[in-house]
């Protein structure tokens, strides 16, 4: 009931998905770009109950995680994070996805909403600790398009991953488009 109402709330709006879901990967970490407006989110959760895609997770600063929302948060797939100073979160996390049998975790390299000149790199060296391709996905709002990309092992050469990676988000629209990060 919950994928055919995503679905048709999508088709409503007039949103578009493209690519497709790695249903065959247990684990992977999705890389959502542009990043640029709280709606994000629930575009998101959309499209992950459109795919009947439940198990996907996401991790949010813990503040969002206190009452009177902390529990729903956590029941829309949350993981609270800390991010005040450096406490591993990168081994944290790497840890996690290597322990569980299936986790797919959603995250945004732009970090915020706003306008950003560089992207953090936590979510490339989560990938290669714990073993997992990254799967790009754009929210092109310009398109109404979720595009889904191929599978990425990143390889340890960050600077010539991230050209290869980030070539697949170029043109892609967010629904600020002026706070969206460059893709040169």
């Amino acid at each position: 009931m919950l994928r055919f109402s995503s679905q048709w709330i999508l088709r409503l709006l007039g949103w578009n998905i493209t690519g497709s879901y790695p249903h065959e990967l247990d684990k992977f970490i999705i890389v959502v770009m542009p990043h640029t407006s709280n709606w994000d989110f629930p575009l998101g959760l959309l499209v992950r109950n459109a795919l009947g895609a439940r198990h996907i997770k996401y991790v949010a600063k813990d503040s969002l995680f206190k009452p009177p929302f902390g529990r729903l948060f956590r029941a829309l797939g949350g993981y609270p994070i800390d991010r005040s100073g450096n406490k591993g979160y990168v081994e944290a996390v790497a840890e996690i996805i290597k322990r569980e049998p299936q986790f797919v975790l959603t995250v945004t390299p732009e970090g915020t909403r706003k306008k950003v000149n560089q992207l953090k790199t936590g979510f490339y060296y989560i990938a290669l600790q714990a073993g997992v391709p990254l799967v790009p996905v754009r929210f092109d709002y310009g398109k109404k398009e979720v595009g889904w990309g191929e599978p990425f092992y990143p390889t340890g050469q960050r600077e010539k991953d991230f050209e290869t990676f980030l070539a697949f988000f170029k043109g892609a629209q967010g629904k600020y488009p002026e706070m969206g990060y460059e893709i040169s």
